[in-house]
């Protein structure tokens, strides 16, 4: 079990730090059918798991500068508001509301990630902003008082998921970020990481005080992410702006389908 812990956490580790996710998508339909978790213990390990992932990936994001560091910090601090709220709601839901929840949301993101693929033009479409804070496909980032506001609300809607759903958020920020911001998938998903290594730590705090999280099983994925996030984001600058949107956007329609193929499996 151990191999298969490390194997696991090494390939959501690669996926988050290349997307800008957590990981958590992923992680709680394994906990439930790999360790035979209950729902809101999945949700809790694979929000403990999903700091030291995104932390891994984050630095690394940082040292390539492939991220906004103030606006994640922004969306991170909205989100450290809204996780404690997310948790206690899950501690008040059936399993199948907490399951149905994160595959339907997951899913719309999926389907706003593949249109926003689409209008992407084939051939170069990302534009290195050099040693900047950054910059997207339409020039430099704003980083003033109007796109802090803005990030800071999207880690207020990220945070409350991440907390209901035991994910890092990043399904949802990634989207929004691309659709609301107009940054490119690149800076998108490092600026993500940014996020969710902040919004979680409540939100974690919160499930190890109930006594909700399996600390072992956390330790043992972790151990396997912490490096595989650090090889995903040494890849970003390889993958192409429109693949990384299409990889993003099936990454999320395949954790949907694993979340509702397992609340299936419970209920049967």
């Amino acid at each position: 079990m151990a191999a298969a812990s490390l194997a696991v956490g090494f390939v959501v580790g690669v996926l988050s730090g290349l997307l800008g996710v957590g990981g958590g998508m992923f992680l709680v339909p394994i906990f439930k059918l790999g360790y035979l978790m209950d729902s809101l213990m999945c949700t809790a390990t694979s929000l403990f798991t999903i700091i030291p992932t995104s932390i891994s990936g984050a630095v690394s994001r940082i040292r390539n500068r492939t991220c906004v560091p103030k606006l994640g910090i922004a969306a991170g601090l909205g989100g450290a508001v809204t996780s404690p709220l997310g948790v206690w709601l899950a501690t008040q839901s059936p399993d199948w509301a907490i399951m149905g929840t994160a595959a339907l949301v997951i899913a719309y993101s999926a389907t706003t990630m593949f249109r926003k693929a689409l209008a992407v033009p084939k051939g170069p479409a990302f534009q290195k902003g050099g040693a900047g804070e950054g910059s997207s496909a339409d020039g430099p980032i704003d980083v003033g008082r109007r796109q802090l506001l803005l990030f800071a609300g999207i880690g207020l809607v990220a945070g409350l998921a991440s907390g209901y759903v035991g994910v890092g958020g990043g399904f949802i920020m990634v989207p929004m970020m691309i659709s609301l911001a107009h940054l490119s998938m690149r800076y998108t998903s490092g600026t993500s990481l940014i996020a969710v290594m902040i919004l979680a730590v409540p939100g974690v705090v919160t499930q190890a005080v109930l006594g909700n999280i399996n600390w072992i099983a956390g330790i043992a994925v972790a151990c396997g992410s912490v490096p595989g996030a650090m090889l995903g984001a040494r890849l970003v600058p390889k993958v192409p702006e429109r693949q990384l949107r299409f990889l993003f956007a099936g990454f999320l329609l395949v954790a949907a389908v694993m979340l509702v193929v397992n609340q299936f499996a419970a209920v049967a």
